[in-house]
């Protein structure tokens, strides 16, 4: 091995025993949390948003936080909020003025006129020989 390599893994080895020799850095504590039931609206919780903090304490600080009246009021912006699927039964009222404007503004087409008209005769020839 070459005296470069040989330099290289003794200050290599040299800076990891100085390194493990050093105590290690304090890691910081989670803030002080208060309990979970004394929290109120008007509560500070920027201490359990702390990264220190458990996932599951945090959800439930939040949790008591959003369970307060003043979060559950409408803003009437939701336009989904009603429940379209109860529909309301067409009224007999409704019903004749859809039919009678049906037959007021669209007029039988020629075909159907025909048609109308081909059937009508049979029935007219069985009434008139009954007649005689």
């Amino acid at each position: 091995m070459g005296d470069g390599k040989q330099d290289f893994l003794r200050r290599w080895s040299r800076l990891k025993r100085e390194s493990a020799a050093q105590k290690p850095v304090a890691q910081q504590e989670a803030p002080q949390l208060p309990p979970l039931d004394s929290l109120t609206f008007e509560s500070d919780f920027k201490a359990f948003m702390h990264s220190k903090v458990e996932e599951g304490v945090k959800r439930a600080a939040l949790k008591k936080l959003f369970s307060d009246p003043r979060f559950n009021v409408m803003d009437g912006l939701d336009t989904y909020i009603d429940d379209y699927t109860k529909a309301e039964p067409v009224t007999e009222e409704l019903l004749a003025r859809l039919e009678h404007a049906r037959q007021t503004l669209l007029a039988p087409r020629p075909e159907q006129k025909e048609e109308t008209a081909q059937k009508e005769k049979p029935q007219n020839d069985v009434d008139k020989r009954q007649d005689a």
